[in-house]
């Protein structure tokens, strides 16, 4: 059990705004959230795996790998936005992390091994990966900081409906005891 914890998945579309990202990630390293680990979106690098899957017809199990390796990719690029943020593949890798004052940004190259409770489809994305992780790890709170505006107070149904989230995030959502909050472009806390 992680008390103090809090899961922070960054979407991997904040590439579009550097300037957000960068602080994003520098209030991260900064500790604004506590400890946290990040969970990075696949941003574009899964939206060539789509675009790939679409073109060679290659089944939802591969593509799901291959998103895993976008996750990954991207945490290398937050890294290198942000060098307090260090590259963690395992919960080992990344109590190390903290113990050196560091934040570990989570690689989930393990899970291309397969887990059972996590379906290899495009209906789980890092949305759904931030939440299991958070369950997994018990931290109180997972944070998912959005690209698009949030409506507030929106249910995780209405937020997959929106497409805000991924069609497994409702059922993710439903076994997690902790809080759940949805931050857009104008959250203030970001601010640098």
């Amino acid at each position: 059990m992680s008390p103090e914890l809090t899961v922070v998945k960054v979407g991997g579309s904040l590439l579009s705004d550097a300037g957000r990202l960068r602080a994003v990630l520098t209030g991260l390293a900064e500790g604004r959230d506590g400890p946290c680990v990040v969970v990075p979106g696949g941003g574009p690098f899964a939206d060539a795996v789509r675009t790939s899957q679409a073109a060679l017809g290659f089944g939802d199990a591969l593509a799901h790998r291959l998103a895993l390796d976008a996750m990954g990719r991207m945490a290398e690029i937050f890294s290198a936005f942000e060098p307090r943020l260090r590259i963690a593949t395992t919960w080992d890798a990344a109590s190390t992390i903290f113990a050196r004052g560091g934040v570990p940004v989570w690689d989930p190259v393990a899970l291309k091994a397969g887990h059972p409770d996590i379906p290899e489809t495009w209906a789980v994305t890092s949305d759904s990966l931030a939440v299991w992780f958070a369950t997994h790890r018990g931290a109180p709170r997972c944070v998912l900081v959005k690209s698009a505006l949030v409506p507030m107070g929106a249910q995780p149904e209405e937020l997959a409906r929106l497409g805000l989230v991924d069609a497994a995030f409702p059922a993710f959502a439903a076994r997690y005891s902790g809080e759940i909050v949805l931050r857009g472009p104008s959250d203030m806390r970001e601010a640098a």
